[in-house]
């Protein structure tokens, strides 16, 4: 795991508390026995701020594939691997996060990586899964600059743990409802059948509209920021885990509403995005799921984990100077609180 810029204070820091459901002990993805999460950020002033990002299930792969289920809310976009995990419902790969040039490149450092993975020595066949935004506001898109070398160390620095937010791996060159955006992962503990289990959500955020803070909305302008130009294209991939028994269709179920969680901080599903989830078990397939009609609680869950993944994605990020002479304001904890009525805590750097 790549070195951990000084950590901004998250959106339960702040007091910014959504839904009544517990957080796990990270509220992160990483809270999800047997996940882990790797980045590598690919950065060169003033013209290349990208990079991958790896969410890596334990021992998935072509012969141990896990429960999983994709939904596309608006499919303007390039997630690699979709037709067979909806065909099939198994997730053979991690699920790699990109810029969307270098995702064809990401996918093929991807397959080769599985191939030598212990074994996979006579796999003919791999699928692997790669979803993308298009950070081309603040990154030189077009060099395509995420390369093997940090595909590999990404997967190979994969670890548990908290988990980096903000301009850091594939969310170093995002953009999301007028401010710097990024990574942002959060977790809750719902019970099913009275059974408490984990699902926790990691979102890489780029996606147009105006935010909305627990209901109410906040513009750059109403901060007294400068506007962000308006990005041409959008996108959001949110990758979901669980260790709940659940099969593939509901797994689907359970993306259909990390997609739906969007319209909360005010995604705008424009034209050009393509939001997509990823939903997968950590339970190989196996078992009686849990019967559909206990799932409320889950679904709950879902909904308040993606939305404070996006806070955090929001409040994680830096003020970013990038390629073509775009500025993106990142989103201050302290002004944001004081336009919501709250107290202010000590003035952060942007």
């Amino acid at each position: 795991m790549e070195r951990r810029p000084e950590p901004r204070p998250r959106a339960r820091d702040l007091g910014l508390v959504v839904g009544g459901l517990a957080p796990g002990p990270l509220d992160a993805i990483t809270d999800v026995p047997g996940v882990r999460v790797g980045h590598t950020t690919v950065r060169r002033e003033p013209d290349v701020h990208t990079g991958v990002t790896a969410v890596v299930p334990e021992g998935v792969g072509p012969r141990t594939p896990l429960p999983a289920g994709v939904f596309t809310g608006n499919g303007y976009g390039k997630l690699v691997g979709t037709t067979q995990l909806a065909e099939l419902g198994t997730l053979e790969t991690p699920v790699l996060l990109t810029s969307t040039l270098s995702t064809f490149r990401v996918a093929d450092a991807l397959v080769g990586w599985v191939l030598e993975r212990p074994g996979c020595e006579e796999a003919r066949s791999l699928n692997p899964v790669v979803g993308e935004c298009n950070d081309g506001l603040l990154s030189d898109i077009r060099a395509r600059p995420v390369r093997e070398e940090h595909v590999r160390a990404a997967l190979d620095g994969a670890a548990g743990g908290p988990v980096a937010e903000g301009c850091v791996g594939a969310g170093t060159g995002t953009v999301a409802l007028g401010f710097k955006a990024g990574i942002g992962t959060a977790s809750r503990r719902p019970a099913l059948d009275g059974r408490p289990v984990t699902v926790g959500v990691l979102t890489q955020a780029n996606f147009g509209g105006a935010l909305r803070v627990l209901g109410r909305t906040v513009t750059p302008a109403s901060l007294g920021l400068a506007a962000a130009p308006a990005a041409e294209h959008g996108s959001c991939v949110i990758v979901v885990a669980t260790e709940a028994p659940l099969d593939a269709r509901q797994l689907t179920r359970v993306a259909r509403r990390a997609v739906f969680a969007l319209a909360r901080v005010g995604a705008a599903y424009g034209h050009g995005s393509g939001d997509y989830a990823v939903a997968f078990g950590t339970r190989p397939a196996g078992g009686a799921p849990v019967p559909d009609a206990a799932l409320g609680p889950l679904f709950e869950a879902v909904l308040d984990a993606v939305e404070e993944s996006v806070l955090n994605s929001l409040l994680a990020a830096r003020t970013t100077a990038g390629f073509g002479g775009h500025t993106v304001p990142a989103l201050p904890g302290d002004r944001l609180l004081a336009a919501l009525g709250g107290p202010a805590p000590p003035a952060t750097a942007g």
